[in-house]
């Protein structure tokens, strides 16, 4: 596992750095939006809703719409002025028993790490969490947002569980639960002797998600039978010759700093040197301007010696060397 978070948990005068990692991860089967007749990718812009023109992400920034339908814009400068007191440290508030959280507050669960030095305070909190049955209700900045979260023990463990603010649960509103419904004797203990029936202790192990199963067998099935789409390269991220996306200088470059490595260092640089300048200093072995230039593309004057042919040789090895003194 990746670490997500490094800071320290502070209670009282005591100060556990600690390292944050994700205790979850949901194993869903990836699918993409396609065009049916031919299994493209459906692709999406940034578009501005005003003028029409894709926005670069340089130049997106954070809205807020008022209810009279004015936008509020947020830049960075904006945002980086906001407290974020807790951002490196998880600040314990107070420690509360156990069932005094309600399930429907807790949000996403965490592992904490201990770093080497701090051993023996995470266990001293781990004990003390364990032994008074509570939990330490904390503040703590994750992903540049503040929220509320408690820490509590599983198995040799400290869970960091964050909670949901208590405005973010909603009411559980339904007029037909206030309306008076009688139960008589026999239905509850018929009910209950139901419940007995079927009453076991808790193992997750004993449950599967059978649609994710049903679903990667479906796709092994079609790419066992050959029932799939060859997608070729979108248009626009081919290489067009004399276009933009291709560098051919940028490509010679390459070719030429491998041919050098291949041949071994100091010696070949000096050669590209002389080379690049146009060779108007003939090098001290009496080799001239031509001579100069073949060594500056070796891999050019291998592929022409290979062919047999000096003129065709010299044709790329003097349009290299143009290209680069350029």
């Amino acid at each position: 596992m990746r670490a997500i978070w490094k800071g320290a948990v502070a209670f009282g005068l005591v100060n556990v750095p600690v390292k944050v990692y994700a205790a979850t991860g949901e194993h869903n089967v990836t699918l993409h939006q396609v065009h049916r007749e031919d299994g493209g990718r459906i692709r999406y812009k940034k578009v501005c809703s005003i003028d029409g023109e894709e926005v670069p992400y340089d130049q997106i920034a954070k809205g807020y719409e008022t209810d009279d339908g004015r936008m509020v814009v947020l830049t960075d400068e904006d945002l980086g002025q906001l407290p974020l007191a807790t951002e490196r440290e998880i600040a314990v508030e107070e420690f509360v028993p156990a069932d005094q959280v309600d399930p429907i507050m807790l949000g996403r669960t965490y592992y904490l790490e201990p770093e080497k030095n701090a051993a023996k305070p995470y266990a001293l909190l781990r004990e003390a969490l364990q032994q008074t049955d509570r939990m330490a209700v904390v503040k703590v900045a994750l992903r540049q947002r503040e929220t509320m979260a408690v820490l509590r023990v599983r198995g040799k463990v400290i869970c960091l569980q964050t909670l949901l603010w208590p405005d973010e649960i909603r009411e559980a509103d339904f007029p037909v639960l206030d309306a008076e419904v009688t139960v008589r004797p026999q239905e509850a203990k018929m009910a209950a002797s139901l419940v007995e029936s079927l009453a076991a202790d808790f193992d997750p192990s004993d449950f599967t998600d059978s649609y994710a199963e049903a679903m990667e067998a479906l796709i092994e099935a079609k790419v066992s039978s050959g029932a799939t789409v060859s997608l070729p390269t979108p248009a626009g991220e081919e290489a067009a010759e004399g276009g933009e996306v291709v560098d051919l200088l940028s490509a010679l470059q390459r070719s030429v700093e491998r041919a050098r490595k291949a041949r071994g260092g100091a010696d070949d640089d000096g050669e590209a040197a002389d080379g690049a300048d146009g060779g108007k200093k003939p090098r001290a072995g009496g080799k001239g301007r031509a001579a100069a230039k073949d060594e500056a593309t070796p891999a050019a004057s291998s592929r022409a010696k290979a062919g047999g042919g000096k003129a065709d040789a010299d044709k790329p090895a003097k349009k290299a060397t143009r290209r680069r003194a350029s």
